[in-house]
């Protein structure tokens, strides 16, 4: 488990940006299927919101950090 974190953090530190765009990328999905479909779980739950929001907090907090 050390070792996975070991090499996550240090891919991330070069790429600081890359959690709060995934982040970004997630929520313009969930605006997009918003309009684009009819209403289902994914979309009146708005999960890809959710999830999005909270990778792109964690990817600015470790962008910080690290």
């Amino acid at each position: 488990m050390s070792n996975l974190l070991d090499k996550l953090s240090e891919y991330l530190a070069h790429r600081k940006g890359l959690l709060p765009l995934i982040g970004i990328l997630l929520i313009v999905v969930n605006l997009i299927l918003q309009f684009a479909l009819e209403p289902f779980w994914l979309t009146t739950s708005n999960l890809l919101l959710h999830i999005g929001i909270i990778i792109a907090i964690i990817g600015l907090m470790l962008a910080w950090a690290l």
